[in-house]
């Protein structure tokens, strides 16, 4: 690795961090230089923060090799979790009750990984190896424990009764989000102790060669900067999503909220789309669908009760039920999941029907 790319590497998030604080701390007002240098300014961050996102993969992926499977893609999983429930809360808890981002934040999440992501991923693997094994014990368990957290969260508050449609009661809330965390917590148990072989891959991959001057020797110091780049992406989102949620206002768009959402699902979910893809074209499929599922679970099993905690906190109203378009659009999503998978072999036509329900995603979310 050249000097220029090393520099690159461990100096981007430590520039990253620094526009963050340096803007959150208001010494830096962009609002104040003018509409021109401040849309000047918000592409810029936004450049920053996608570049980010890649190094942060890097710093990730280097700890990964070095701690091994399943507890690499954990690293990953965990880390871009922990980006967007900062970055959720934080707009939650700034400005003016916004009661919808984390539902659609979190539904966002969900299509993406499940049409997207595993879209792409079974697309080009397929295109490239012809058909990829998969173990269906694995895959089983992701399915199982991503619909029960999906309905229960998302699909569940429409029809309760001690509160408004979409919302739950307290006590609802704060039950579900315990059931939440003990069901992700088993998931994690078994997929790192109990059944870690169900989540393997079929085939053993070829040995990785892993740069022991980069990696290897380094553990801790590709966590500092992972952190690093994590918090300054984190801070600087919630600027680039704010500034979008208030120029969609400005056009008179009314369902910003989802198109926010989506934005913040995007920008996090980068890092684990990217390695997902990679390990699909790499014929390890089930790594790539580890990385994918795990985060969709991960999404759901830590960011509501985060936010569920946040609003019985805050006493912000929190609504989490999804509308009937969107419902429709979920459970079509978890049930083309459950057939691509069952066989326990997939194929680039497989992938493709994922990705027209994501296309349907994306034109129910810029006009619903």
């Amino acid at each position: 690795m050249s000097k220029r790319q090393v520099s690159f590497i461990y100096g981007l998030p430590l520039l990253c961090l620094a526009s963050a604080l340096v803007i959150q701390s208001g010494v830096l007002r962009l609002e104040a230089w003018g509409d021109a240098a401040y849309t000047a300014a918000g592409m810029a961050l936004t450049l920053l923060v996608f570049a980010t996102v890649f190094v942060a993969l890097h710093h990730a992926e280097a700890i990964a090799q070095r701690v091994g499977e399943p507890f690499g893609t954990l690293v990953l999983t965990l880390a871009v979790t922990a980006i967007e429930v900062s970055i959720i809360v934080s707009m939650m808890l700034h400005g003016a009750n916004n009661p919808t981002l984390a539902r659609a934040s979190v539904f966002s999440t969900v299509m993406i990984v499940c049409c997207g992501v595993v879209g792409v991923c079974l697309t080009v693997g397929g295109w490239r190896h012809k058909a990829q094994d998969i173990r269906r014990q694995g895959t089983s368990a992701f399915l199982a424990v991503l619909i029960a957290l999906s309905v229960l969260t998302l699909v569940l508050p429409n029809y309760t009764l001690t509160s408004v449609p979409g919302s739950f009661a307290a006590a609802q809330l704060a039950f579900v989000s315990v059931l939440s965390i003990f069901l992700y917590g088993s998931f994690l148990f078994a997929q790192t102790v109990g059944q870690k072989d169900d989540f393997m891959e079929v085939l053993e991959p070829e040995t990785h060669r892993i740069d022991h001057a980069e990696s290897g020797t380094r553990p801790l110091l590709h966590g500092v900067f992972l952190l690093a780049s994590l918090m300054g992406i984190v801070l600087l989102t919630e600027q680039v999503a704010a500034g979008v949620e208030e120029g969609l206002h400005h056009f008179g768009i009314v369902e910003a909220d989802a198109i926010v959402g989506a934005l913040i699902a995007l920008v996090v979910l980068m890092p684990e789309a990217v390695s997902a893809i990679k390990a699909s074209m790499a014929n390890e499929l089930q790594r790539g669908l580890n990385i994918a599922l795990g985060s969709a679970c991960a999404t759901i099993g830590l960011t509501i009760p985060a936010v569920a905690m946040a609003s019985l906190v805050t006493g912000r109203e929190l609504t989490l039920g999804l509308t009937t378009g969107d419902t429709v659009l979920l459970l079509l999503a978890l049930m083309i999941s459950i057939v691509s998978f069952g066989t326990g072999r997939t194929t680039a036509l497989t992938g493709l029907t994922h990705l027209v329900v994501f296309l349907a995603f994306v034109l129910v979310t810029v006009m619903p």
